[in-house]
């Protein structure tokens, strides 16, 4: 099986990006995203194949051929989600550097606030083939 047109790596040690995940499945009623953690197997020849990528400790969202980091990966993978979500979509007219700050803050915080993933839900069968090494 090739890689899949639109996926979203996360870290997998972080509480809060396991709940990203997890809302993101619920947001994303056609199933159009797959998700695979940047510690991960499915992440390792991405991570490779994009030098720019060294060392993120960020969301990165593949499609196609690109990935995007930061808020800019939300704002891409939010053209994927049910209605009401897609509106954020068009706040990648805010220049990455100032859209990146409040991501950056969230970011410097997450492990403290929310801690590290040590528990998450049991996904349905749909979720799980959703869900890549």
């Amino acid at each position: 099986m090739g890689r899949p047109e639109r996926l979203v790596l996360y870290d997998g040690d972080c509480g809060l990006c396991q709940k990203s995940v997890q809302w993101l499945l619920d947001h994303d009623t056609e199933g159009k995203l797959r998700f695979a953690p940047l510690q991960g197997e499915t992440a390792k020849p991405i991570l490779q194949a994009h030098e720019e990528l060294e060392g993120v400790d960020s969301v990165v969202y593949v499609e196609g051929d690109e990935a995007f980091v930061r808020s800019r990966a939300i704002f891409k993978l939010s053209a994927h989600l049910d209605r009401r979500w897609r509106w954020l979509r068009h706040l990648q007219i805010i220049p990455a550097f100032l859209s990146d700050l409040g991501y950056r803050f969230i970011a410097a915080i997450r492990y403290k606030v929310w801690g590290h993933a040590d528990v998450c839900r049991i996904p349905t069968p749909e979720e799980r083939a959703r869900l890549l090494p």
